[in-house]
């Protein structure tokens, strides 16, 4: 390194230190290892504009190895952006500061995505990179062509993930992706020679990747490397060989520079091994002037591509074509010509289904909804490899495919855990919603990026069928039973359960609507009567539950149910009314939406009967903070069984004489 690019990169490696120190807290380590490579990236490649963070076409820097969040921070505050100051990086670590102990995505602050869990930073890439591909086909190369960097460590590699989200980005040739391995060869525990002996070579040539080896401390080489991966037409895996801790004299090369402030002698011994002569968080007038230079440096490019397409990036009013604001991510205008078209599509398809009532699943119920919604430009669908039994693709879709991004559907392939991590990604770029199906039993797989989507408050859609005893013959390794319940406990997340085809388009209307909570449409695959028999001007579904039949004006009970089971609730209180036993069945396909209704609305649901009952087809317990300790909660507290589903309806006892009865004996 040259003496002023050297100087660079250890004001990153000192703020690094100082500020793990002060929290005693951090990971140093890497920070100090990979000071070196950021530094070229940042002062000769990325593109990026302090000043307007949010710069549509700007180069996205994803920090997958999220432990080494100093290095992202110092960067920030160096570079010159608004939204980390020098008491911030003082803060870190500390309640409420951005300078959090792994990134936190905060809109327009260059902090791009919420990593933590090794590898996710990885499939968020994916996804940026996605996006720009798919962007740049619909507006064209010269407004947006950019690139996603990805800094990933060992542990990174070593997730399943991301072989998910690397195997796909080979497969679809994305050439804008550029990963940043931080070779260090440490992990907590060690050497990773003690869990790990993969040819990185070869792995990511088998993935169709360009693959690079470079010292990650010398200059020339983190250039050159750079300047071809520029060129390259496939995604590119620059492998930096550094060393974990740089410069501490006794904890470099070793894990002790990992997870763990070096400590102030350690530190004291750094700076006369790399001669800095500066108290704690002191960066030289000279130093902070070179580094806020690149900063303004870019920041003028930026400006001079922003003004110059501000004029055709209006044009696309699905996009947030004001660059110069935070994007909001609208779904359609109010009031404008394209949203009537679209309600009226919608009420046409509603009108027909209520002329024929007939059963239908509502993975069907859901595909009649994708036909209209698939011809917006800013929807993407895509499926696990299930694309037939979600329902999630259209005649109207057209496939993007290696070197051909124009279309509006993704092939996941069987990458359920890439496919969420990449939504997020899809989601985080600009305009665009993503949607992805897969079954709800699988929603173990993707449960770690619902719940970082929850976390950064972004519009992704899963739509996951199948979501009950009721798909059948399947068996119980395909039939969830506490998969409801673990998705209704993340906070900020929607899980929709539909009774039938109006309920869907209305959960459907909903998700797209909410620009800040992620949702899970959990759909049948077996087909169900339907208990809306009358279009509504108003969105019923958005109350989360609400009264939907009523056997007379006195009633003995109340009950709840959702999906498939809100007719057998419905069949149930018809049954029990021939026996002068009144009841109201509410219909509750959203219990989160529920749970944020006013006091006297809830009241109104819940209170005017004594007991109340659930029918639910999954575990029971979500549903106890309704019904009390008084009331009866029926549904599967146990694994499914393999068989017709109405043998299993009537195995687990979820069935009209059961339920009756019980009710009956309970009263």
């Amino acid at each position: 390194m040259n003496k002023t690019n050297k100087e660079l990169a250890n004001a990153i490696r000192f703020l690094s230190i100082d500020a793990v120190q002060k929290a005693n807290s951090g990971h140093p380590g890497m920070p100090m290892g990979m000071a070196d490579v950021a530094t070229i990236l940042f002062k000769y490649f990325l593109n990026f504009d302090p000043k307007n963070p949010n710069w549509l076409n700007r180069d996205r820097f994803v920090l997958s190895a999220g432990h080494g969040s100093m290095l992202l921070y110092s960067l920030l505050y160096l570079t010159g952006y608004k939204s980390v100051n020098l008491t911030d990086i003082k803060n870190f670590r500390q309640l409420d500061s951005i300078c959090a102990g792994h990134p936190e995505y905060h809109p327009n602050t260059g902090i791009e995505t919420t990593t933590g869990p090794l590898g996710q930073g990885i499939s968020n890439a994916v996804g940026f990179a996605i996006a720009e591909e798919i962007l740049k086909s619909k507006i064209g190369k010269k407004i947006l062509n950019h690139k996603t960097y990805v800094l990933a460590g060992d542990g990174c590699l070593m997730e399943g993930i991301s072989h998910e989200a690397l195997s796909l980005a080979g497969h679809l040739k994305l050439k804008n992706l550029i990963l940043l391995f931080d070779n260090n060869s440490i992990s907590i525990d060690g050497p990773t020679s003690l869990a790990v002996s993969d040819n990185h070579r070869k792995r990511f040539n088998s993935y169709g990747w360009e693959f690079l080896e470079i010292n990650g401390h010398n200059e020339k080489e983190i250039f050159k490397s750079l300047k071809k991966a520029q060129l390259s037409k496939k995604p590119t895996a620059i492998s930096c060989k550094t060393i974990i801790g740089y410069g501490s004299p006794n904890k470099s090369g070793k894990e002790t520079a990992h997870g763990s402030p070096l400590g102030d002698e350690e530190i004291n011994l750094v700076r006369k091994k790399l001669k800095w002569k500066y108290k704690p968080f002191e960066i030289p007038d000279k130093i902070l002037a070179e580094w806020r230079s690149i900063g303004d440096k870019a920041s003028k490019k930026a400006k001079h591509h922003q003004s110059f397409f501000k004029k055709e990036l209006s044009k696309y009013n699905w996009l947030d074509s004001d660059i110069s604001n935070n994007i909001h991510k609208k779904f359609l205008q109010k009031n404008s010509s394209e949203k009537k078209i679209f309600y009226s599509k919608i009420d046409k398809v509603k009108k027909e289904y209520l002329n024929s009532l007939e059963p239908m699943a509502t993975r069907k119920c859901s595909e009649k909804f994708l036909e209209i919604l698939s011809k917006l430009p800013n929807i993407i669908g895509g499926s696990a490899d299930l694309a037939g039994s979600n329902n999630t693709k259209t005649k109207e879709h057209k496939i993007i495919k290696p070197g051909n991004y124009s279309g509006n559907y993704i092939h996941y392939g069987v990458r359920e855990h890439a496919m969420c991590g990449v939504m997020n990604g899809i989601s985080l770029h600009s305009s665009l919603i993503p949607y992805g199906g897969t079954f709800l039993i699988f929603s173990d797989y993707c449960k770690p990026s619902i719940r970082l989507a929850a976390m950064m408050k972004l519009r992704v859609i899963y739509v996951m069928t199948h979501d009950s005893i009721g798909l059948g013959e399947d068996g119980p390794t395909h039939q969830p039973i506490e998969q409801l319940a673990s998705l209704r406990s993340i906070p900020n997340l929607n899980v929709f359960r539909p009774s039938d085809i109006i309920e869907t388009f209305e959960c459907w209307q909903l998700a797209l609507e909410n620009q800040n909570t992620p949702s899970v449409i959990a759909l049948t695959r077996q087909k169900i009567n339907p208990v809306r028999k009358k279009n509504s001007s108003t969105n019923l579904s958005a109350m989360g539950g609400y009264e939907i039949f009523r056997s007379n004006n006195k009633i003995n009970l109340t009950i709840l149910s959702s999906g498939s089971e809100t007719s057998l609730a419905c069949e149930i209180s018809h049954k029990l009314a021939t026996e002068n036993i009144y009841s109201k069945v509410i219909s509750m396909p959203c219990q989160e939406l529920f749970d944020q209704q006013n006091k006297n609305y809830r009241s109104e649901i819940l209170n005017e009967t004594d007991l109340i009952v659930s029918i639910e087809a999954s575990e029971t317990n979500f549903w106890k903070k309704y019904t009390g300790n008084k009331g009866l909660n029926f549904g599967i507290n146990r694994f499914g069984k393999s068989a017709p589903y109405k043998d299993i309806y009537n195995d687990f006892e979820l069935n009209v004489e059961n339920i009756t009865k019980k009710i009956k004996k309970k009263l």
